[in-house]
């Protein structure tokens, strides 16, 4: 049986700062692209038999190839806190977090989705991942929320579970079993720790 590997996509200037990365196709950092190449070797080990990667340019890996873009990988919609971080939305919204108040509608490009939305994003990619572990492992190169909430369903947890994993860029982990039961088998491991 094979294991999910979670790949974040490496720094970009938004991610960086903080701000809010949903839709918005934001070109990697050099440091993100590095990030990125670094996790090769790491994953040239695998025995990796699928690979799916976020819409998003920022979403590609080196060293991964016949990779199928998934569009249900996309990070979550963040409406009108697009482009913005904490900070700027606590202004408006005194103790505003992602995980507990959701986002408030955007414009036509960003209407915003609530965190049910995206955990049935989250199952929908789990589906199509799952029967593919039976020959090797599964890459699933994306964006920090929608692997943290891919991460609480595979664990069987709400989709607002995801609130316990924290996700650096241009970092990968991994997702088998144990007893038959979901684990987390490796979190947050940077490129040197593969």
């Amino acid at each position: 049986m094979g294991q999910l590997i979670l790949l974040r996509h490496g720094e970009t200037e938004w991610s960086a700062s903080g701000r809010h990365t949903g839709r918005t196709d934001i070109p990697l950092t050099a440091r993100g692209e590095a990030a990125a190449a670094a996790l090769a070797p790491a994953m040239a080990k695998r025995d990796i038999r699928a690979v799916f990667t976020s819409p998003a340019s920022r979403a590609e890996l080196a060293g991964l190839r016949d990779a199928k873009i998934e569009p249900d990988l996309w990070e979550w919609d963040y409406g009108g806190y697009e482009g913005r971080t904490t900070a700027e939305i606590q202004k408006g919204r005194p103790g505003w977090y992602l995980w507990d108040d959701g986002v408030i509608p955007g414009d036509a490009a960003h209407p915003g989705e609530t965190i049910e939305q995206v955990g049935a994003r989250a199952d929908a990619v789990l589906a199509r991942a799952e029967p593919l572990l039976a020959d090797g492992d599964v890459a699933l190169v994306a964006h920090g929320h929608i692997l943290r909430v891919l991460t609480a369903r595979y664990l069987r947890l709400d989709p607002d579970g995801g609130r316990l994993f924290r996700l650096d860029t241009g970092t990968f982990s991994t997702l088998g079993t144990e007893h038959d039961r979901p684990v987390i088998t490796s979190w947050n491991v940077p490129p040197s720790g593969g």
